[in-house]
């Protein structure tokens, strides 16, 4: 496995970046009238996503850091929430849907798993530096 040294080389933040892609290709099929509505919505919340898992890399003290892994966590569930509103809307198909939440499951476990991680880390006075934290999370990575 390559080694972590920035947020950039992690899964998490890959993954989301993905899911931000795809959010913006669904929502191109969107109604011009959901333009301000909902189209606007799903779109920011995506892209809040790996920018606070950025941000909260950028970040000098755990619970800095943390606040903003939470947030990210929220804005993939403000996402999943908004994308099966645009299939209650009829804007998307069973299919569609389908493929976009097996991402969205995908965004969630590799987040939540980069949060429990990080909590243990700080938890058990490990390393408290996002640097450190990055560097024995990609040595850990793969056990």
């Amino acid at each position: 496995m390559p080694e972590i040294t920035s947020y950039k080389d992690l899964d998490v933040w890959k993954t989301n970046r993905e899911l931000v892609k795809s959010v913006y290709q669904l929502s191109k099929s969107f109604p011009k009238e959901e333009l301000y509505g909902l189209t606007n919505q799903v779109r920011r919340a995506a892209v809040s996503i790996p920018s606070n898992i950025a941000e909260g890399c950028g970040r000098n003290h755990f619970k800095d850091s943390i606040q903003f892994f939470f947030i990210a966590r929220a804005s993939l569930y403000e996402v999943e929430t908004q994308l099966i509103l645009s299939n209650d809307l009829a804007y998307t198909s069973e299919e569609q849907l389908t493929a976009i939440l097996g991402q969205v499951t995908r965004c969630k476990k590799l987040l939540n798993g980069f949060i429990n991680y990080y909590q243990k880390q700080t938890n058990n006075n490990q390393p408290t530096s996002i640097n450190e934290i990055l560097e024995e999370y990609g040595s850990n990575y793969n056990d």
